[in-house]
């Protein structure tokens, strides 16, 4: 029987959280001082002290690790622009805010990780999990609030949401790459394509004839 079968049931959940943290942090390591393309399951394992068997607990292969990781990001950063959307009225000023909140949030939270991460390498996680659909709420929200007002065209804002949150994932991406990392320039290049592509989107259609 294994220790974590044996230990009471407050601490078995307390020592869940603790390999699982154990994981993701060694994780954040590897995949700044290796890449995130060469690096192992086994390499990842190896700094965190635990067995191979208690890693496969939590996670299939480093692609897990990895969508894990960009969850805690989206579930953190949420709050963040939940509060940017109570404290800017119009969509502009609001852009202009998450944006830089969010190219700062990357440079902050990945400083020791993607920053360092080879120039070649670019990673996309597949798939939405709850956190990231809430980042995507909110932003669709914003959008929807600012239609309303007349501050932006009735696009479709399912459409712009996403596309809002593509450019700011990509331009991020080439951010962290480059040194030092911009991120006066990242939010003022991605604000300006953004609302500039908006003057010339089309107006959204009634629900029901889409």
């Amino acid at each position: 029987m294994s220790q974590l079968a044996i230990l009471p049931a407050g601490k078995r959940a307390k020592t869940k959280v603790q390999n699982r943290t154990a994981i993701l942090d060694a994780a954040r390591e590897v995949f700044g001082e290796i890449g995130y393309e060469p690096c192992t399951v086994r390499d990842i394992i190896r700094r965190t002290g635990l067995a191979a068997g208690t890693f496969y607990n939590y996670f299939k292969s480093k692609e897990e690790v990895f969508a894990a990781l960009a969850d805690d990001g989206a579930r953190r950063f949420g709050p963040i622009l939940k509060a940017l959307r109570s404290q800017n009225d119009d969509f502009e000023s609001f852009l202009r805010a998450a944006l830089r909140a969010y190219f700062r949030f990357l440079a902050d939270e990945y400083q020791n990780w993607a920053a360092r991460r080879p120039a070649e390498e670019h990673l996309h996680v597949q798939g939405q999990t709850p956190e990231m659909e809430a980042v995507f709420s909110e932003v669709r929200a914003a959008i929807l609030d600012a239609i309303a007002r007349g501050g932006v065209p009735a696009a479709d804002a399912d459409y712009l949401a996403a596309a809002c949150i593509a450019i700011a994932r990509e331009v991020g991406d080439q951010m962290l790459n480059r040194r030092p990392v911009d991120v006066d320039g990242a939010t003022a290049f991605s604000t300006a394509l953004i609302l500039s592509g908006l003057k010339g989107l089309p107006q959204a259609q009634p629900a029901e004839d889409r």
